[in-house]
């Protein structure tokens, strides 16, 4: 069971680093990258039922002590974040051959690379490491936005280069500040540390901005539309699946874990998550592109999952969890529904674009259900999740809470029909068909297909993610009550 957690982190390393030698054979990397994600998912869905009772998983890398040793652990909340993450990893990697997006020879070995530094930052058991494997996902991702080496690719770098450089240097002075306080940076040593110690709170709360700037939280948030909008549309698509949730993956545990829910600090969360979800959709309502739309949406779906966080029940808990996991493949979807209009036509702005749907109608049923289920709307998982929220926030009494989020929803619906109405419905736009073979317009669009799917049998049968939502905010909630085995 121990070798378990650790294969999500060293499988991609150990085959980007061999890729490596292989500059030349494109086909090999192909192969490889896909063989060894699918592996990583294997993995995750067999420590998913590993640890689906409760149980977490602890793994010390060489036996050494707590204190120095590199400690991976896997909890119900972890596997689930590593089996959305997978899932996407291995799609996005098929639509980058399928639309020749792969072709640089260091693209697959970036793309493990930061796979791997987002999974271990998903199982540490430390902050210190925590920053560590941020920066492991973070390094490959400042060369895959430039890796193309256009204007516009240098644009978009240079933002996003400048803010997680700053973010990570707040990440490690508040992660220094928490062990000058408390002598420790095991999370299962700093438990309830924020509420027991003023200074402990204040660490942790430089932390929490660390990764609230990560995250793209308003108000620190205009670096994500400005750089994912640029970037090249399978890139955007890894990126919206990994680096801004494993971000908010860390606040929700750091808070969880550090805070304890704590009351004093829960209103300014709730306060973050309203802002962000309406600035979120204001921003995206008055936008001419599909990447940049979505992108400022990015920042209006966080703020769902944080209202989660803001009302600190076991029942909101779970909405969040459940939110957050469906949102990754909902909006690696869209991305990679983007990623195949563009290569089928080469822009995705919307004045260029038009009457797609009876030419793709099979890449237009893709977005839609995607879209829909962003919006909220059933049979999609969507609906459920924003459901959840919505009821716990009525059984807390946050009426406000209630009506921004089914006011966003709405919004979020006229974007969609937005693109809808502009680049798959209507005449065809002036935007001429690229020299794109046919077999490579259909794997591109099933790529996007596949999550679609997805989303709408997490859906249609959403019992089981449920159940597993419910056992991840146990965790949260009473993060010293679940037993350990230790390998």
């Amino acid at each position: 069971m121990g070798s378990l957690v650790v294969v999500p982190v060293v499988a991609p390393l150990a085959t980007a680093a061999v890729l490596l030698a292989f500059a030349r054979r494109r086909a090999l990397r192909r192969v490889a990258g896909l063989v060894v994600s699918g592996v990583v998912l294997v993995a995750a869905v067999c420590l998913l039922i590993l640890v689906r009772d409760g149980s977490v998983l602890v793994v010390r890398i060489g036996g050494w002590a707590p204190v120095v040793a590199i400690g991976f652990a896997a909890d119900t909340f972890t596997a689930l974040m590593l089996c959305a993450a997978a899932l996407v990893v291995l799609v996005c990697l098929a639509s980058a051959a399928a639309t020749g997006q792969d072709g640089h020879p260091f693209f697959v070995p970036l793309a493990l690379v930061l796979a791997a530094g987002a999974n271990g930052a998903l199982l540490t058991v430390d902050l210190f490491n925590l920053f560590v494997l941020i920066e492991v996902m973070l390094v490959p991702s400042y060369v895959l936005l430039a890796l193309r080496g256009e204007a516009r690719d240098m644009r978009a770098s240079r933002v996003y280069v400048a803010t997680n450089l700053l973010a990570s240097t707040l990440l490690l002075t508040g992660v220094g500040l928490l062990y000058g306080v408390s002598g420790t940076v095991q999370l299962a040593e700093l438990v309830g540390a924020g509420r027991e110690s003023s200074p402990a709170a204040l660490a942790g709360g430089l932390v929490l901005v660390a990764l609230a700037l990560k995250s793209a939280v308003v108000p620190v948030h205009a670096w994500l539309p400005r750089s994912y909008s640029d970037a090249p549309p399978v890139v955007v698509a890894l990126f919206s699946g990994l680096l801004t949730k494993v971000g908010l993956y860390a606040l929700i545990r750091v808070f969880a874990v550090v805070y304890g829910g704590a009351a004093d600090y829960l209103w300014i969360i709730g306060v973050v998550a309203l802002v962000s979800m309406v600035v979120g959709v204001l921003g995206a309502v008055g936008e001419h592109s599909m990447r940049r739309i979505l992108s400022f949406h990015m920042v209006s779906q966080i703020g769902y999952v944080l209202l989660g966080l803001a009302l600190f029940t076991e029942a909101s808990l779970t909405a969040a969890i459940f939110y957050l996991v469906q949102y990754i493949l909902v909006k690696a979807a869209l991305f990679l529904s983007v990623a195949a209009v563009h290569a089928d036509r080469g822009t995705d702005r919307l004045a260029s674009l038009g009457g797609l749907a009876a030419t793709r109608p099979i890449l237009a049923m893709s977005f839609a259900g995607a879209a829909l289920s962003l919006a909220g709307l059933p049979p999609f998982s969507g609906f459920l999740a924003k459901f959840l929220l919505i009821r716990a926030a009525v059984d807390s009494g946050a009426w406000l809470a209630v009506a921004v989020a089914l006011g966003v929803s709405l919004l979020t619906l006229t974007s969609m029909l937005k693109i809808w109405g502009s680049v798959f419905w209507g005449p065809p736009g002036p935007a001429e068909p690229v020299a794109l073979g046919e077999g490579a317009r259909t794997w591109a669009t099933a790529s996007a297909l596949t999550l679609a799917v997805v989303t709408l049998l997490l859906g249609l049968a959403a019992q089981q993610l449920l159940v597993l939502s419910g056992e991840a905010a146990t965790g949260l909630t009473d993060p010293v009550e679940h037993p350990r085995v230790e390998r």
